[in-house]
């Protein structure tokens, strides 16, 4: 079931715009930019907390934020790619890693708790998948449209299922999303579980999808599934980098960010996307080497 193109529609990517891809590539580069000197500055230890790096994964969410935007996020501890995607400050978050006061959390959430009033994003407890039951908790409460993400192994976490099941119930607004990479750290899914979200999402009576991290592919039914009664995707993607920190177990199943590239390049955007991931880095790099000097 996993692979590089579970669920691919043909052509999907030639039903968006060119803005639109345009757009969707600068998210991604901006994110795949970021992260690189997260890892960097981690690496030369001016990062002293734990990180949950995005890197492998960033085609997810931006294609969620154009898909599914305007919303309230509640995210997991691995959430600089749903920051950013949505609007979030890149000088706010990297002061924040950096441990200062003017960091989106004040110096006191770092990278496991993101917190964004200014985006509508709430930070995570660091309390396994009890996200998703607060999420539900606002939507219930506030009648307003809401995103809840998880992983894998928080879907497990006995109160996910039952507060999806009151999110079917109530007909809330909301979008769940699982950003399945199979692993629970190191444990594969198949070793944790013989049941799959998406069957227990439809066995709660909400539309549900599973799906690959193509990100045309997660815009067209994030579309589809977006509307005022909830809905789940399960999207299988592949993390580079460890769990937590900045180490590697060798090449991941499949890297999206280049199979974005070459697609842009099929679609005859390949000067464009290399122009805006140029950019990309020659602007996260400045933005981190203005913090860093800061430090001294």
């Amino acid at each position: 079931m996993r692979s590089k193109d579970f669920g691919m529609i043909a052509g999907v990517s030639a039903k968006f715009s060119k803005d639109e891809t345009l757009l969707l590539w600068k998210k991604i580069c901006e994110i795949r930019s970021f992260e690189l000197q997260v890892k960097k500055a981690f690496d030369e230890k001016l990062i002293k907390a734990p990180i949950y790096l995005a890197i492998g994964q960033e085609a997810i969410a931006p294609a969620l934020s154009i898909a599914y935007p305007k919303t309230y996020i509640f995210a997991q501890h691995r959430a600089h790619d749903l920051y950013l995607a949505y609007g979030g400050d890149q000088t706010a978050l990297a002061d924040e890693l950096l441990h200062r006061p003017t960091g989106n959390a004040h110096g006191m959430g770092g990278s496991a708790s993101i917190h964004s009033p200014a985006i509508g994003m709430f930070g995570h407890s660091g309390f396994m998948g009890d996200q998703i039951p607060i999420a539900v908790g606002f939507a219930l409460g506030a009648g307003k449209k809401t995103l809840a993400v998880m992983g894998d192994a928080s879907a497990e976490e006995d109160y996910v299922g039952a507060a999806m099941a009151y999110a079917a119930s109530k007909k809330l607004p909301m979008l769940f999303v699982c950003f399945d990479n199979g692993l629970s750290i190191l444990t594969k899914v198949n070793v944790r579980r013989s049941w799959a979200m998406v069957d227990l999402a439809k066995a709660y009576g909400m539309e549900a999808i599973e799906i690959t991290d193509d990100p045309w592919l997660i815009m067209h039914h994030a579309k589809l599934l977006g509307g005022a009664r909830p809905a789940f995707m399960n999207i299988h993607t592949a993390r580079n980098v460890w769990h937590s920190g900045t180490g590697s177990d060798g090449d991941p199943e499949w890297d999206r960010f280049e199979l974005v590239r070459k697609e842009l390049g099929n679609l005859g955007f390949a000067n464009e996307a290399a122009a805006i991931q140029q950019k990309a880095e020659q602007a996260a790099a400045v933005l981190w080497k203005s913090r860093i000097t800061t430090l001294s």
